[in-house]
């Protein structure tokens, strides 16, 4: 994969078309275990999400990938930015902003409201993460928005794993006391 990356950034097209079956299985399992959490959902898809995330990749001439965990990074920074951008058309529409009509005749059959975040809250408090520290910030976006493991989280940001199991408590902390404030 890295080596796809590698040619990818040199330009080569063949090895961006090679590289998108190795990881769209793993952008869409990350982007259908976010959606599942998120009530307000439904309007966007697994799939529709990860096009649209390929879509702002492959936009990018000359991308200069480092290494797998440098491409994931970047996806979870799009794959972010297009749950943004979703969250605040919905907010935006007119008659309603994003409202959900329902026949009182369906509220049986409604599920139980979930545990939710608030999209635009969410990012708006990473945003705030990210000027107070920029490295927890990341490490978040890598580790809820890329799917990261730890390891990879280290190599990205150069730095320890420990460091990272450190960093990612503490913006844990700062943004569960951000948003339930």
């Amino acid at each position: 994969m890295t080596q796809l990356l590698r040619n990818w950034s040199k330009g080569d097209p063949g090895a961006r078309d090679a590289l998108v079956p190795i990881v769209y299985d793993t952008l869409r399992r990350l982007a259908q275990s976010y959606l599942a959490g998120e009530r307000n959902a439904a309007t966007l898809q697994p799939t529709a999400l990860v096009h649209e995330a390929y879509l702002r990749l492959v936009e990018q001439r000359t991308p200069g990938w480092e290494s797998r965990a440098h491409f994931y990074a970047v996806a979870a920074q799009l794959i972010r930015q297009v749950l943004v951008d979703h969250a605040r058309r919905r907010l935006a529409a007119k008659r309603g902003a994003g409202a959900v009509r329902v026949d009182l005749t369906d509220i049986a059959d409604l599920p139980a409201p979930g545990p939710s975040v608030d999209l635009l809250l969410l990012n708006d408090s990473l945003n705030e993460l990210m000027l107070m520290d920029e490295r927890k910030g990341r490490a978040i976006e890598l580790r809820y928005f890329g799917g990261c493991t730890e390891s990879e989280i280290g190599e990205s940001l150069a730095i320890s794993v420990a460091t990272v199991r450190r960093n990612l408590r503490t913006a844990e902390a700062w943004l569960g006391a951000r948003l339930n404030a």
